[in-house]
């Protein structure tokens, strides 16, 4: 039996993964939670205690519905939602159509499951009507970020 870790196994892994996303041609995205289950022999709750220690650091950063990959220095780091709301303010009027959940997927470069969250969001607050077979309507733009 391994000897538990006087660190604590989450920052063992974490460092191991901090070391790899160092290494010269080092891959742009991290292995899924259940490939670093497995490669660990750990739990979940401890591969997830190792990634959010390297977000913390800035190293990486979760991008939904795509799995962790390494932090591109100045990148975007507003929630999807954010995103979606900043051009909402930008580029629509209310009563007007909004984009397609297919055109999202183009333009955010995520998953249509992370799009429709994100639009459940906005329609749970009242900003986007949706009616089977029908475009999203607009209803109400969001607030600006200095009203919140």
């Amino acid at each position: 039996m391994a000897e538990p870790s006087p660190r604590g196994t989450y920052l063992v892994i974490a460092d191991a993964l901090r070391t790899t996303l160092q290494e010269d041609g080092a891959p742009e995205r991290l292995p899924s939670e259940n490939e670093l289950i497995a490669q660990y022999d750990v739990s979940r709750g401890t591969i997830r205690r190792a990634l959010r220690a390297l977000k913390e650091e800035g190293l990486i950063e979760a991008q939904h519905g795509a799995g962790w990959r390494r932090a591109v220095p100045g990148s975007d780091r507003r929630t999807l939602v954010e995103r979606f709301e900043d051009m909402m303010r930008a580029e629509t009027t209310v009563g007007e159509p909004f984009l397609s959940e297919a055109k999202l997927c183009e333009r955010f470069s995520v998953s249509r499951v992370a799009v429709r969250d994100a639009l459940a969001q906005l329609q749970g607050r009242g900003l986007l009507e949706s009616q089977a077979g029908k475009p999203r309507i607009v209803r109400a733009l969001p607030p600006s970020r200095s009203d919140s």
